[in-house]
């Protein structure tokens, strides 16, 4: 009888014990559990800053140096600050043509010249999200247009880009994009940690850095202001003298008339 008594209180002991510790377990579960489902950080909202230069314009330095400091440091906590460095060619005639000059970098600030009210192109230029702009070696000033630009509300953009042979393909879509005028849909390609020996024209002697280099702009489509969203399939050879390692691909969304930014976003070459 005895023995009938310990073996049942041995028996429920162990029960007792197995059941504690798959509670345990079950607690511990679900505490992982609660914890993968923490909410993420909010995502920075993305500025689009483009910098008009010349590596034959002896004013134009500082200005890539400002461009570089902000695509670095990237001085807003709130913002993502997206940068171009567009290279105009109207300076080619004084001794140093510009490797990564193209003629439509000038007529797309030429179309600024107009809606700033401004007698001319000059460089070094900078605007932030087309709405505000100035001498681009002035960085108190690019900082302060960068958080105006904050508050404009902008669509996120979805980019999917993959290699084959010697081209890239897209697959680029955007919905709940926000009342806006006709607008352009921008897709371009930058290119990081360039430098250039310049050995003639106002900045001969000297090795000039560049970041963000744009090495292509295409326009991928129109969106007509009932438009809410886009989905854009296209693609872009790639050139030999790129360095895939230091590409990024930029979309956005840009008022015609207004030159306002309603969707923007980029990725890095994978």
């Amino acid at each position: 009888m005895k023995q009938f008594i310990i073996l049942a209180l041995i028996g429920l002991f162990s029960f007792v014990a197995v059941n504690f510790l798959n509670l345990s377990t079950t607690a511990q579960k679900k505490e992982v559990s609660k914890s993968a489902e923490k909410p993420t950080v909010k995502n920075k909202k993305p500025v689009l800053v483009e910098l008009f230069t010349s590596e034959g314009c002896s004013s134009c330095p500082p200005a890539d140096v400002v461009l570089a400091r902000l695509e670095k440091e990237q001085p807003n906590a709130d913002v993502e600050i997206i940068t171009l460095e567009m290279h105009v060619d109207y300076w080619n005639y004084l001794g140093w043509r510009d490797e990564f000059s193209l003629a439509h970098f000038g007529d797309r600030q030429g179309g600024y010249a107009n809606h700033f009210g401004l007698d001319s192109n000059y460089t070094p230029q900078m605007v932030v999200d087309g709405q505000k702009e100035f001498v681009g070696s002035n960085y108190k000033n690019a900082t302060n247009a960068i958080a105006e630009a904050v508050k404009n509300e902008k669509a996120a953009v979805e980019i999917l880009a993959e290699t084959e042979a010697k081209k890239i393909n897209f697959k680029i879509k955007s919905t709940d994009i926000a009342k806006h005028d006709e607008s352009y849909i921008w897709l371009v390609i930058t290119e990081d940690n360039l430098t250039n020996s310049v050995s003639r024209g106002e900045n001969a002697g000297r090795t000039l850095s560049h970041t963000s280099v744009v090495r292509e702009m295409k326009l991928i489509g129109n969106l007509l202001p009932a438009d809410e969203k886009f989905e854009i399939a296209t693609a872009v050879n790639l050139q030999p003298n790129w360095n895939k390692k230091n590409l990024k691909f930029v979309v956005f969304v840009q008022g015609k008339q207004s030159k306002k930014v309603f969707a923007l976003n980029r990725t890095k070459f994978m």
